[in-house]
C-alpha cells in the first residue's frame, strides 16, 4: 500500500512539473520579440565652404532671409548673385545671434537683406551707382566685402516687415540715419534696432538706416563667391 501510495505522489509531482513547463512554454510564445536596437541615421547637412572664415545664416537660425540681390527686387532691377545664400565672418554671425535674441525678447525678429557680399558683386553696383554716398568703390572695397557688414531691418515675430519709414536701398534724406520728419513708432524702430545693433558691436552710417557693419576685428576684402545648388 506505501509503495502504491509513493508512485501517486510521484506521478502527481511529475504530472504538476509536466504542466507547469508547458504553461510556463505557452506565456513565452505569447510574448512578442523585443524590437532590435536601431540608432537613427541623422543626416547631417552637407557644409560646401570654410567654416573658420564664414558662417551661413539661415531662416532656422531665426531669422528672416531676403536676399534682395539674388532678385531683381534691388535698386539696380538685376539679379546680382548667382543665388540666395548669406554669409558673415564667424565673430560677426555670433554677435548678431546675440541682438536677434535680445531683439526676440522685445517681440521683434531681424530680417537680413545682404550680408558678405563678393568684390564682383560690388562691381556691378558701381556700374549702375557710382556715388559714393550710397555705393562704396569697388577700388576700395566695402565692409559687405569684407564679410563684417549687413543690410537688415525689423520684423514681427510672425515675419512681418515693420514700417521703417522707407523701404531699404532708398537714395534720400528720409532714408538717412537721423532724419527725424518721421511718425514717432517709425523713429522708435529705427532707435530700438540702432539700440540693439550698436549694444553687440555693429555701428551704422548717416545715410542708410539699414546698414549696420561689424568693428570688432579688421578683415580683408574677399572675392570668394559661395556654391549655388544645381
Amino acid at each position: 500500500m506505501m509503495r502504491i501510495f509513493g508512485w501517486f505522489w510521484i506521478f502527481l509531482v511529475t504530472l504538476l512539473g509536466t504542466g507547469i513547463a508547458a504553461s510556463c512554454k505557452k506565456e513565452q510564445k505569447m510574448e512578442p520579440p523585443p524590437e532590435p536596437l536601431v540608432t537613427p541615421v541623422v543626416q547631417k547637412a552637407i557644409v560646401d565652404y570654410d567654416t573658420m572664415q564664414w558662417t551661413e545664416l539661415k531662416a532656422e537660425d531665426g531669422y528672416v532671409i531676403d536676399i534682395k540681390y539674388a532678385t531683381k527686387d534691388n535698386f539696380v532691377k538685376e539679379i546680382i548673385y548667382p543665388c540666395g545664400r548669406m554669409f558673415l565672418r564667424p565673430k560677426a554671425a555670433i554677435a548678431l545671434a546675440k541682438v536677434n535674441a535680445e531683439l526676440l525678447s522685445k517681440g521683434y525678429k531681424l530680417k537680413l537683406f545682404d550680408g558678405y557680399r563678393p568684390k564682383p558683386a560690388q562691381q556691378k553696383l558701381w556700374d549702375k551707382v557710382p556715388d559714393r554716398n550710397y555705393v562704396a568703390p569697388p577700388s576700395e572695397g566695402s565692409m559687405h566685402n569684407r564679410g563684417v557688414a549687413l543690410d537688415l531691418t525689423l520684423a514681427d515675430l510672425q515675419g512681418k516687415e515693420i514700417d521703417m519709414g522707407t523701404p531699404y536701398d532708398f537714395f534720400g534724406p528720409e532714408g538717412h540715419r537721423d532724419y527725424q520728419n518721421l511718425s514717432k513708432e517709425i523713429l522708435d524702430h529705427r532707435q530700438l534696432l540702432r539700440n540693439a545693433m550698436e549694444a553687440h558691436g555693429f555701428q551704422s552710417i548717416r545715410t542708410e538706416w539699414w546698414h549696420y557693419s561689424y568693428t570688432k576685428g579688421s578683415y580683408p576684402l574677399d572675392e570668394w563667391q559661395w556654391a549655388c545648388p544645381d
